[in-house]
């Protein structure tokens, strides 16, 4: 008789993903997606990735654009700021894309916006839930909590997306702040679906984005973003890196994908690197 898992998860509520018939289906109409592989443990798939996409990619053995990691567990995950993060095995998606952007360096402080729009298409097309983005790299669900996180890095010429979304996360496996898709829904959700839905999303976006050498206008990317974002018109208190705050109302998202904060002050343009923390604030507060 086999041994019982030892954890509380199985393949009945969650089950494993099927990494070939998911490459099959992903890459055989795609014209950027050109593999797919999924592994059941990593330290972190953007660390894997950044690691395969060093050197030139024209040499043998680096990693060309659109290879796409996914893993059943991430070990040693990490978010913005190199805050860590985890998930219970097979509870969500951990998956990384690699993609060398032909567009101007100060553009691609949109990607990780232009990856947030994805995922929320995605979460709402084939899960049916809710979502808005908050600045500049979370996945909201309605009532506030976090759904997912977004982390991008720049590895050479490339840059590494990496996207961890929660699905299956019971309420004792999340902090406070969190909840997943089957919490939201009260039904088990399928991740295959979502990740290829997200995968697609973003694929349509990005060769939008980069055909048009980055312009969030013409592409309607800004407009889009600022339609799913619910810190633009919020009032915002916002921790620098070395501890000060700044407070104002988040006005709007610039051409690099800057937030606008305007302040007594006047107003200030902030990138993702140069905040620690976004937190809304009560109006009135």
């Amino acid at each position: 008789m086999p041994d019982a898992p030892s954890a509380r998860w199985s393949e009945l509520d969650r089950p494993p993903l099927d990494g070939r018939a998911l490459e099959a289906a992903l890459v055989r109409d795609s014209r950027l997606w050109r593999s797919l592989e999924v592994v059941e443990e990593v330290g972190s798939t953007n660390a894997v990735l950044a690691e395969r996409a060093a050197g030139d990619p024209d040499e043998e053995g680096v990693a060309p654009e659109g290879v796409v990691l996914v893993a059943e567990h991430q070990a040693a995950g990490r978010g913005r700021l190199a805050r860590t993060w985890s998930s219970p095995p097979r509870a969500g998606l951990t998956v990384s894309v690699l993609l060398r952007p032909d567009v101007p360096a100060a553009r691609r402080g949109w990607l990780p916006l232009l990856t947030g729009i994805a995922l929320a298409e995605a979460v709402g097309e084939v899960a049916g839930v809710r979502t808005s983005l908050k600045w500049p790299n979370d996945l909201l669900a309605a009532d506030g909590a976090k759904l997912a996180g977004i982390l991008a890095e720049v590895a050479g010429t490339a840059v590494v997306v990496g996207a961890g979304l929660n699905v299956s996360t019971r309420a004792e496996e999340l902090p406070p702040t969190g909840t997943s898709l089957s919490r939201v829904t009260g039904a088990d959700v399928d991740r295959a679906p979502v990740l290829l839905a997200y995968l697609r999303a973003l694929e349509r976006r990005y060769l939008a984005w980069t055909a048009a050498l980055g312009d969030p206008v013409a592409t309607g990317l800004a407009g889009d973003y600022l339609a799913w974002c619910s810190t633009v018109g919020a009032e915002v208190t916002v921790t620098l890196p070395d501890g000060s705050t700044l407070s104002g109302t988040a006005t709007s998202v610039d051409w690099d994908g800057r937030l606008l904060l305007r302040t007594a002050a006047g107003t200030v343009e902030l990138a993702s690197g140069d905040v620690q923390h976004v937190r809304t604030r009560p109006r009135g507060t």
